[in-house]
C-alpha cells in the first residue's frame, strides 16, 4: 500500500479515532503516532500548524502542552468523508440525470477551477467542457455551491436519455471507469493477501492499528473517483461493490485491536 504523507495521516487519525474520542488530541500523541509510519516529528508539527492556520484545527494550552481540537469545518468534512467511504451498496435509480451547465467569465480561472472541483466532489462528471452530469438528485447541493461563487452562472436541469444504452455511454464518457476498475482489482488483490490473517485474529494491536490506517488510506481515494453508479450504469465486470465489501470487512476486523493500540499511545501521553 502507498506511503502516507503527514497531512493524509492526520486526516485519517482525525476521522477514524480523534473524532470518536472527545475530538481532541495532544500534539505529542500525534507526533508519536506519526513516528509509527516513519514520519519525523518536525514534519508532523509543521503540518499540524498548517492545518490549524487553514481552519481545520483549534489549539489550546495546558501548561506547556498543545492540545488540538476539531473545528466545525473539519467535523463537517470528516463526516462527509465518512459518509462516502462507508456508503452502502449502489443506490436505486430513477433513470434521470442531474445536469449542470455553467458559464464563468473567461478571465476568472479560480472560480472555474473551484466549480469543477466542487462538482467532482459531489460526484458529477464532465459530459462536455461546461456541462457536468450525475445520476443522483444533487441539484440542490449544486445550487448551494453556486451561491458561494457569484461569478458562476449555473443552469440546473434534469434530463433523461432515450434508452439505457445511451445512459451507459454517458457514464463511460464522463468517468474513466476502465482505469478505476483496474485500480479496484489491484486493491482487492492486495487485501486478499492479508485479510485471512485478520479473520483469524493472528495480529497484535500495533500491527492492527498500522494496517487499519493504511487500509483507509488506500481505499479513501475511491469514493472521490467513483461516481457511485447505479447497477444499471455499471460496466460489465465492475469490481467497486466487491472492493467496498472487502474493505468494510477488513476495517471492522481490525477495529478492536487498533483501538487498543491507539488508546495505549494516547493514554500514556495524557
Amino acid at each position: 500500500m502507498p506511503d502516507i504523507k503527514p497531512r493524509a495521516l492526520i486526516i485519517d487519525l482525525l476521522g477514524d479515532y480523534v473524532r470518536h474520542r472527545g475530538s481532541e488530541i495532544r500534539l505529542k500523541a500525534l507526533v508519536a503516532l506519526g513516528g509509527e509510519f516513519g514520519i519525523a516529528g518536525p514534519a508532523m508539527r509543521v503540518m499540524v500548524g498548517r492545518m490549524r492556520e487553514e481552519g481545520w484545527l483549534t489549539v489550546r494550552r495546558e501548561g506547556r502542552e498543545s492540545i488540538y481540537g476539531l473545528t466545525v469545518k473539519c467535523l463537517r468534512t470528516l463526516d462527509e468523508g465518512r459518509r462516502r467511504i462507508f456508503r452502502q451498496g449502489p443506490p436505486s435509480w430513477t433513470g434521470s440525470w442531474s445536469m449542470v451547465i455553467y458559464t464563468v467569465p473567461e478571465g476568472d480561472r479560480p472560480t472555474r477551477e473551484q466549480l469543477r472541483k466542487d462538482l467532482s466532489w459531489l460526484g458529477f462528471g464532465p459530459l462536455a467542457p461546461a456541462t457536468w452530469v450525475s445520476p443522483h438528485p444533487r441539484l440542490d447541493d449544486v445550487a448551494n455551491i453556486g451561491a458561494a461563487l457569484p461569478n458562476a452562472r449555473l443552469d440546473l436541469l434534469s434530463m433523461a436519455a432515450p434508452d439505457l444504452a445511451t445512459d451507459r455511454s454517458i457514464a463511460a464518457r464522463c468517468w474513466d471507469l476502465e482505469t478505476l476498475n483496474r485500480d479496484y482489482e489491484a486493491f482487492i488483490r492486495d487485501l486478499r493477501q492479508t485479510i485471512p490473517e485478520y479473520r483469524l485474529g493472528h495480529i497484535d494491536p500495533t500491527t492492527a492499528f498500522i494496517s487499519r490506517i493504511r487500509l483507509v488510506h488506500a481505499y479513501r481515494q475511491f469514493p472521490y473517483r467513483d461516481p457511485d453508479l447505479p447497477r444499471e450504469l455499471q460496466p460489465a465486470g465492475w469490481l467497486g461493490d466487491n472492493a467496498r465489501a472487502l474493505f468494510n470487512e477488513a476495517h471492522e476486523l481490525l477495529e478492536e485491536k487498533a483501538w487498543t493500540h491507539y488508546e495505549a499511545v494516547v493514554s500514556a501521553i495524557e
